[in-house]
């Protein structure tokens, strides 16, 4: 058992200091499965064939811009162990279907900003999970990695770099820095 007065080293946050990720941009997120498993399906000769927890992943990228009025979606790719894709947030909400300016998780009680890129990654993860643990997997089996990664895109000529690199990324698997055997 720890002692109440053990100190925590503070986790480096990946986001951009001082960011506002409410604010429209075009945003590029990789989100990873737990301890980099194969949890979404497999490369077979050069194309991603989705497994069912694949599938979820999957439909509920799609689903993002049913629920939010200011995201949008450019291209995106479900890998083996993780998703690649392109966000775009139109415009800045305070609030999000009726919720407060923060929305709130068991493992972030003070939550992301409404209408802000971590909500959204936040809201995308926990669904997913729910459909998952529904009858897919064990409830206790985690499907994410902790966090996102995610680059925001500043001109047409990174986007287009992007838009490459995603669409050529199941062909190009056994290179990808995120590959596992």
């Amino acid at each position: 058992m720890r002692s109440r007065n053990t100190t925590f080293k503070a986790r480096r946050s990946l986001r951009l200091p001082g960011y506002d990720y409410r604010q429209g941009g075009i945003y590029f997120v990789t989100m990873c499965a737990f301890q980099q498993a194969r949890l979404f399906g497999a490369i077979d000769d050069g194309e991603m064939r989705l497994n069912e927890l694949g599938k979820i992943v999957e439909e509920e990228w799609l689903h993002i811009t049913d629920v939010r009025s200011n995201v949008k979606q450019d291209l995106f790719v479900v890998m083996p162990n993780h998703i690649h894709g392109l966000l775009v947030i139109t415009d800045r909400l305070e609030h999000d279907f009726g919720q407060s300016a923060k929305t709130t998780h068991a493992k972030n009680p003070h939550g992301f900003p409404a209408g802000s890129l971590g909500a959204v990654i936040s809201h995308y993860k926990a669904a997913v999970s729910r459909r998952a643990w529904s009858g897919l997997i064990e409830r206790d089996q985690p499907i994410w990695q902790r966090n996102y990664y995610d680059h925001i895109v500043r001109n047409e000529s990174s986007l287009n770099d992007i838009r490459r690199y995603i669409l050529e990324n199941p062909a190009r698997w056994r290179k990808d820095s995120l590959y596992v055997e």
